[in-house]
């Protein structure tokens, strides 16, 4: 939500124009929302899992994670730990090319849908000028 220079929170009253519930139940946003989800959840499962993973074998496996792993005073729990930043950067990584390629055409589509709904709406409210007599 947003708010507008007047101190209000932008909403229904900012975009009139769009049939906000119309555009929640077209088949376009739902298509957006179960696609995002579908990447989102697990990615945020696989995430806390290698995070709480790494958290729970540096507190129950000092021993494994003492031991030395490829070269001198490079232990398996540093490299781990630099683990870390590449997932977070390839998590990062692989949202933005699914955002590119999926999340905006779908948005855009939604985006769409919302705005012919609310003018087809606002249309059938509309009185013209042809009944009109003007002195």
């Amino acid at each position: 939500m947003t708010t507008t220079e007047s101190g209000t929170a932008g909403g229904s009253d900012e975009h009139p124009e769009i049939d906000w519930v119309a555009a929640e139940r077209s088949p376009e946003f739902r298509e957006l929302v179960k696609r995002k989800r579908a990447f989102v959840i697990p990615a945020t499962i696989f995430f806390l899992a290698w995070y709480f993973g790494f958290i729970v074998l540096a507190g129950y496996a000092p021993d494994f994670m003492g031991e030395e792993f490829i070269t001198d005073g490079l232990t398996v729990g540093y490299a781990l730990a630099l683990t870390q930043f590449v997932m977070t950067w390839v998590l990062g990584w692989m949202y933005l090319r699914r955002a590119d390629r999926v999340f905006d055409p779908l948005a855009e589509k939604a985006a769409e849908v919302a705005l012919r709904a609310g003018h087809d709406r606002a249309g059938r409210f509309e009185r013209g000028d042809e009944g009109v007599t003007r002195r």
